[in-house]
């Protein structure tokens, strides 16, 4: 079809550039329609109640690797992933629908072990699966989620929020499932060398379990909301810190300054990215997945979370003509770019 015509590599666009691309000329025309493509949800209005919409696709060899992944773990994963769009939106998570293309190496007892991760994940959560379509596959398993939830106009929370002065936290620590997968990967190929060998993932279980197991974090903006801080700006932070911040001054149209000496990392993330010659702030900054929330508040909300365990401070938003900034721990300042996951990229 394209033979004679000039192709544009969509690799050469990456994940975020080829969404504008196909969506820059959407026009909106519901009036219900309050917030379309560009953000963790849609935000629609029905009757005067603001619901949250979002989807997410995972396909076998691309998202996740069943050579490592076990079925349980990964619908487990699948309904955390898409929770975690609603809970960026400062929303509250009411129901899922599953979809799934399944291959015919896959028994009845297979797609049961599947949806028992994905009903642990809804009970837990307190969610309800209402619905969705399955179908056969060719190309392996496919999990497709949309995640519906709710929040008062009042307080959903967008990422073009952040101002001028405005601090950066996040939840949680970072670049641990990134640090995981590498374990993982590593112990794959161990094994596939010597299947006599067993995985040695002895001590790993936090980072191991970060990325096949990762948890939404609906208690932070519980938490939040408990204290009555509203962020400016949210996001989750799935593609890596770096790419996450970017979001947020890009659409917020502001710059920042990150310190990497502020970044949480934990110790078992830090000494595993050693092990594997990694740097653990570029761990953090680009591995992804790690599913926190990244988010801007005022300066005056300061006093109230300043005492948060689970609570990051590692930035300021600036003025956009100061430049989006990575300090580090010397004191040299660097252009802060993303580095993160590119679905489109093809290993060569």
């Amino acid at each position: 079809m394209f033979e004679n015509s000039e192709k544009t590599n969509i690799e050469s666009l990456g994940e975020f550039g080829l969404i504008d691309h196909l969506t820059k000329q959407i026009d909106l025309k519901q009036k219900s329609s309050v917030k379309g493509v560009g953000d963790d949800a849609a935000v629609i209005d029905f009757a005067g109640k603001k619901a949250l919409v979002s989807t997410d696709m995972l396909l076998e060899g691309i998202h996740f690797d069943l050579a490592y992944t076990p079925l349980k773990h990964l619908g487990y994963k699948a309904i955390q992933v898409n929770l975690s769009d609603i809970y960026a939106m400062n929303g509250i998570a009411t129901q899922v629908t599953v979809s799934l293309g399944i291959s015919s190496k896959f028994p009845l007892e297979a797609v049961e072990e599947l949806y028992e991760g994905i009903y642990l994940a809804c009970e837990k959560y307190k969610v309800d699966l209402v619905g969705g379509d399955t179908t056969s596959s060719k190309q392996g398993l496919v999990i497709s989620v949309t995640a519906l939830g709710h929040a008062d106009e009042k307080n959903i929370v967008y990422r073009n929020g952040a101002e001028e002065g405005d601090l950066i936290c996040v939840s949680g620590d970072l670049g641990g499932a990134y640090t995981g997968l590498q374990l993982l990967e590593r112990e794959k190929m161990v094994y596939l060398e010597n299947p006599n060998i067993q995985p040695d993932l002895e001590g790993k279980d936090y980072i191991v379990e970060r990325q096949l197991k990762p948890e939404a974090r609906m208690d932070i903006v519980e938490l939040l909301r408990d204290i009555n801080v509203k962020p400016t700006a949210m996001i989750d932070v799935s593609d890596g810190l770096a790419s996450e911040v970017l979001h947020i001054c890009s659409q917020s149209n502001k710059g920042c300054n990150l310190y990497e000496e502020k970044i949480p990392i934990d110790p078992m993330t830090y000494e595993t990215a050693r092990e594997f010659n990694l740097d653990p702030t570029v761990c953090a900054l680009s591995g992804g997945e790690d599913y926190e929330l990244l988010f801007t508040i005022k300066q005056a909300d300061y006093d109230k979370m300043k005492n948060l365990a689970d609570i990051s401070f590692i930035g300021y938003i600036t003025e956009a003509s100061a430049g989006r900034n990575l300090v580090t721990k010397s004191g040299t300042v660097h252009e802060l770019k993303a580095q993160g996951w590119n679905a489109f990229k093809i290993s060569k």
